[in-house]
């Protein structure tokens, strides 16, 4: 699925995927699959994205929608969306407090978010509020175990608290949700196998050369350039040993 606009790209912060940059394809390939993943959920439903960021996500799930409402607390972010995305609604808002009112959405979507958030649980409580009865929050986030494995705090410097599974479903249990559907995203055969080319791991090879400074060797950015959302899986099995943690969780 392709994202072409004439309006500029955002800046790269680091905090963010931004699309349309080849370095940055298997972040936002990773990203992308989720997406399409829990795309069905929001179909004829009017949806709230609690972090719209760059915005290619809400303008995915806005293709089913009803409506989609995109907050983000970063006005140029925002304003970015509204040109790039004009069939996506923005709010500015901080998260801490959801700009609509109680039992008004169907869906909340939180991708790549919540470990962003000082208060987690606040947050949580927040959308447990806007949702109606019966309806669904879905989260994604990285899984702690393999994102900074061995740490207790964040390898990523923009992330407050990262969540391991069952650290993700205790934590929408306590704020009231009923869980749907815990799963794990982790990498296809296909990126397993590039896993295998470049010593092991796609990603530590990615990382290697953004803090080397160093240009991109051209196999390793042919390899990037290629990666597929298709090429990632989402699997409710062995989830300690996945990359990102996706959630369903229903208001009861």
């Amino acid at each position: 699925m392709e994202y072409e606009s004439v309006v500029p790209q955002l800046p790269l912060t680091g905090e963010r995927t931004v699309p349309g940059i080849v370095e940055e394809n298997y972040w936002f390939r990773r990203h992308e699959a989720a997406y399409l993943a829990l795309r069905p959920y929001c179909v004829d439903a009017f949806v709230l994205e609690a972090g719209c960021g760059e915005g290619y996500g809400a303008d995915l799930l806005a293709r089913d929608a009803v409506g989609v409402l995109g907050l983000d607390y970063d006005a140029l972010t925002l304003a970015h969306v509204a040109k790039a995305y004009p069939r996506v609604h923005t709010t500015r808002a901080n998260l801490a407090a959801l700009p609509v009112g109680t039992s008004t959405v169907d869906v909340v979507a939180n991708f790549q978010v919540i470990e962003h958030l000082w208060d987690q649980e606040g947050f949580l409580r927040e959308c447990l509020r806007v949702l109606r009865p019966g309806s669904r929050l879905l989260i994604t986030t990285p899984n702690r175990i393999t994102f900074s494995p061995g740490r207790d705090t964040p390898l990523n410097p923009f992330h407050t608290r990262e969540l391991a599974p069952a650290e993700m479903a205790e934590l929408l249990r306590r704020a009231g949700f009923e869980l749907e559907y815990l799963a794990g995203l982790r990498h296809g055969p296909r990126l397993a196998a590039l896993d295998a080319e470049f010593g092991g791991s796609l990603i530590d090879a990615q990382v290697a050369v953004a803090l080397s400074g160093a240009p991109w060797p051209e196999e390793l950015r042919d390899a990037v350039a290629s990666v597929a959302a298709t090429d990632f899986s989402i699997s409710d099995r062995d989830l300690d040993s996945s990359l990102d943690i996706v959630a369903v969780a229903v208001r009861p």
